[in-house]
């Protein structure tokens, strides 16, 4: 058996173009997960009791099942209770869900860690209670949670190989086609984890660059 280059080059825009889905999939989903675990962990902080019962719920049932039972529930299951989506935007809603409950916890531990005699002070100084949140817990909170932050996303990133299980056209579901297609799985595997170990090295460099720059406003790991 020989590895056949020739045979990769030749599906090249058809993989050009799967890899491409799979980046903008990544993308909104890591966007979307944490823009929604922020609303989360600021609801469970700042809610009634109801809202952080009902939200506990959901972090721990979505942390407690595997990602490939919950897509596969979101997109074949959907329909039965009147929730019919196309592959693609089951799939950014799956990542970005499925991403939220995690990051919410990153965010709910960065919180906790900020010192409260900076809470206060902002609070004798009369700042309302979203001024605390935009002054002094988030810009703490980012330097502090940026290092799981960032490993969030490549797990996220990782994720996004699932999707193929509801025929949503990223990379993994092409790279498999063609295996299938010309019996090269060899080949494709090959390819599928040379592109998503470049993406995980430029996605922990620029993890890396963005600590450097905010350590320097010296927030600091208690």
């Amino acid at each position: 058996m020989n590895f056949d280059v020739d045979l990769i080059a030749s599906f090249g825009p058809e993989l050009l173009h799967a890899g491409g889905v799979t980046f903008l999939i990544w993308l909104g989903g890591a966007l979307a997960a944490i823009v929604l675990g922020f609303v989360v962990a600021i609801g469970r902080r700042y809610g009634p009791p109801a809202l952080d019962a009902a939200l506990r719920v959901y972090v721990d049932l979505i942390r407690g099942t595997p990602f490939l039972i919950q897509l596969f529930l979101l997109y074949y299951g959907g329909p039965f209770i009147g929730l019919s989506m196309e592959p693609v935007p089951a799939g950014l809603l799956g990542l970005a869900v499925y991403g939220a409950a995690y990051f919410s916890e990153i965010f709910r531990a960065g919180f906790e860690a900020v010192p409260r005699g900076h809470i206060e002070a902002g609070e004798c100084l009369g700042l309302s209670r979203v001024q605390i949140v935009q002054r002094i817990l988030v810009p703490e909170m980012t330097m502090l949670v940026l290092p799981p932050a960032v490993n969030m996303v490549i797990v996220l990133l990782k994720e996004t190989a699932v999707l193929s299980i509801i025929t949503v056209p990223e990379l993994t579901f092409q790279v498999g086609s063609l295996g299938s297609e010309k019996y090269a799985f060899v080949e494709a595997m090959f390819l599928l984890a040379c592109f998503y170990w470049a993406l995980v090295e430029v996605c922990g460099s620029l993890g890396r660059m963005a600590e450097a720059r905010l350590s320097r406003f010296g927030f600091t790991n208690p």
